[in-house]
């Protein structure tokens, strides 16, 4: 099973990211996954389950430890290629 989290940590501050924002990436980026997105207000990464949650626990200690007051994330289960099919291909 794939997962996608996204995440976002505050306080937020637009002139450079704050050493919360960075260390949680870097944790996300060091973890086993298959996809990392950072963007100016977020970053989504994509993996196996199991990566994915070891990377949430990583990202939520790390952006704490760094000075976040706060961290928004979203977990979504993800449809393997393939692996969905309609009824009529199922033979029913």
């Amino acid at each position: 099973m794939r997962w996608r989290v996204e995440f976002t940590t505050e306080p937020f501050d637009l002139d450079e990211p704050p050493p919360h924002a960075v260390a949680a990436r870097e944790a996300v980026r060091g973890a086993d996954l298959d996809a990392v997105d950072v963007g100016p207000f977020g970053t989504s990464a994509e993996g196996r389950a199991d990566a994915v949650l070891g990377a949430v626990d990583d990202l939520l200690r790390a952006a704490v430890e760094a000075g976040a007051t706060r961290v928004s994330l979203q977990v979504s289960v993800i449809e393997e290629a393939g692996a969905a099919c309609t009824a009529a291909e199922a033979g029913a």
